[in-house]
């Protein structure tokens, strides 16, 4: 038996987007706490949104460059099963977060090309998983949730100490390519299941997760 795919929708900002999530077969749900993007969510939001996620699904805060106390306030009112470091932390903060909170922590990784490799495989020694994303254009403000796919024969083949997810520019008609180059079991989305910017539509949802779940 081929192993099962497991699918993360992230920046969820509604009670809906999370029972499409769930019901679609989702494993990881993401939370955005970062106020530039159009998927953020405030700490009383998220405490409710993350109250009705069943046993099973792991909920994910990302986070970009935070400091100890805007995490000490997330993991106060919100309960949270995973950390997701998306921006410019280094190894040692990735070290320091897990050893402060003893939660999972995730880091992002952007990559647009062969020089960006070397990243994933020092944060692959310190990060619980990784994510390999687009990197975002030069004058973008927001670190993920941009729409773009990189060159996804850069890590085709390639492996990591630690599970790892694939993330940018992913819809569910290009979902099964991206799985089939890089050999990816762990798929994340955005921006490919929103009818406009932050706004989840639950058809699409259910459309992504049936094409990365066949």
């Amino acid at each position: 038996m081929p192993e099962k795919i497991n699918v993360k929708i992230c920046g969820l900002t509604s009670s809906a987007g999370i029972d499409a999530a769930v019901a679609a077969g989702a494993r990881y749900v993401g939370l955005v706490f970062f106020e530039k993007s159009p998927r953020y969510v405030n700490l009383t939001s998220a405490a409710v949104l993350a109250a009705s996620v069943p046993e099973g699904v792991c909920k994910v805060a990302l986070t970009v460059d935070a400091d100890d106390a805007f995490l000490d306030a997330i993991l106060a009112q919100v309960p949270i099963d995973m950390l997701q470091l998306h921006g410019s932390e280094s190894p040692e903060r990735v070290q320091a977060v897990k050893a402060r909170y003893g939660l999972p922590v995730m880091k992002a990784v952007g990559v647009a090309d062969a020089d960006d490799l070397a990243a994933l495989d020092a944060y692959g020694r310190v990060a619980d998983q990784i994510l390999v994303d687009a990197k975002p254009p030069k004058n973008s403000e927001l670190p993920g949730g941009n729409g773009l796919a990189f060159d996804w024969r850069l890590i085709a083949g390639r492996r990591w100490p630690v599970p790892w997810m694939l993330a940018g520019g992913l819809t569910s008609e290009n979902v099964a390519e991206a799985i089939g180059l890089t050999g990816a079991r762990q798929i994340d989305v955005s921006s490919g299941v929103e009818s406009s910017p932050g706004v989840k539509d639950p058809a699409l949802i259910a459309t992504f997760c049936a094409a990365a779940l066949v």
